[in-house]
Parts: C-alpha cells; sequence; structure tokens
C-alpha cells in the first residue's frame, strides 16, 4: 500500500519521475498528475510533450506552477496525486513578483500533510553537485536542500532514485524493501 505522503528525489535525469509514476500506477486508483512546469520555450515544450507521452493516458493533470497548495487542497481522498516537481514548483515561487517564498512554502508544507488524497512528490537532490558561482544559485540550492528536507521529515516513505535504481531512505517500498 502507498504511503500517504512519499518524497522521491534523484539527480537530473536519474529516473525518478517514472519511479514515482510508477508509484501512483501500481494503486488503481484515479491519478492526479499535480505540473508545475511551465512551458515557456520551446525545449521545455519539448519536455513537457515527452513526459506527456510517457506517462500515458489515465491521468487528470492539474496545471499548478505557483498554486499547488490549493490543488492539494481541493484533491478527492480516493485519488493519488504526483506532484512534479517541487524543484519547478520552487523555482516559479522564487522567479514570482511578489512572491513571499516563505509563506508559500508553508502553504505548501500544510497542503501536503493535509491533503485528503495520498501524495508522491519528485523532487530534485541539488545537495551533491558542486557549490553554485552566483549568489541566486546558491540560494536557490539551499532553498531546495532545505524544502526538501521538510517534505521528506512528513513523508512516510522517501526513496532516492539513482540510475533509476530505488532506494529507499526511510520506509518501505510497496511490496516490501525497507529501508
Amino acid at each position: 500500500m502507498l504511503s500517504k505522503l512519499t518524497l522521491v528525489l534523484g539527480g537530473a535525469a536519474s529516473g525518478k519521475t517514472a519511479f514515482a509514476e510508477s508509484l501512483v500506477k501500481s494503486t488503481e486508483a484515479p491519478m492526479v498528475y499535480l505540473a508545475t512546469a511551465q512551458a515557456l520555450d520551446d525545449e521545455m515544450k519539448a519536455r513537457i510533450s515527452a513526459h506527456q507521452a510517457t506517462r500515458g493516458p489515465g491521468w487528470h493533470v492539474v496545471e499548478a506552477p505557483l498554486n499547488a497548495a490549493d490543488a492539494l487542497r481541493d484533491a478527492s481522498a480516493d485519488s493519488v496525486i504526483l506532484l512534479d516537481c517541487a524543484t519547478m514548483w520552487l523555482s516559479n515561487q522564487m522567479g514570482a513578483e511578489g512572491s513571499d517564498l516563505a509563506r508559500a512554502q508553508a502553504d505548501l508544507l500544510d497542503a501536503l500533510t493535509g491533503c485528503a488524497a495520498r501524495v508522491v512528490v519528485v523532487s530534485n537532490e541539488l545537495g551533491q553537485s558542486v557549490v553554485p558561482e552566483n549568489a541566486l544559485a546558491r540560494r536557490f540550492r539551499d532553498a531546495q536542500g532545505a524544502l526538501n528536507q521538510q517534505i521528506a521529515a512528513r513523508a512516510d516513505l522517501v526513496v532516492a532514485v539513482m540510475a533509476g535504481l530505488p532506494l529507499p531512505l526511510k520506509g518501505a517500498l510497496p511490496g516490501g524493501g525497507a529501508a
């Protein structure tokens, strides 16, 4: 049985989204894809199209680049939500004019904790690379690390994905495999 809140972490192109999708699909519950990406250029449009094709049919898509907390609060208890991804959501928040990042993060964390549905959150692990050369990138890396830690503290299951392989860090994978 899938946990109430699951965090799937990994580097870029690590297989984290595919693994998270497999967790959601295994439930046989109505699937909601909470999309945080914005198609602001042709390259991102192509990435989004590729994700849609890989994901396949059967998903109800909710686009929430900034207001993921509202979508989580509105979720039906019988559904399973895939929030993909917390990193893009954070980037959108940091880039939004007038955004109160601390308030937005607290709102997201409260919504994750109080969501009636089961939720799987995908997020990038940025802390294993070099220290960024500029202040904005360092601020983003630090904010992402803090957000990941806060979600992980609330999650029943935390899984790192490397080279497509799930490594449970906290809790047990559905069907076996304890951390």
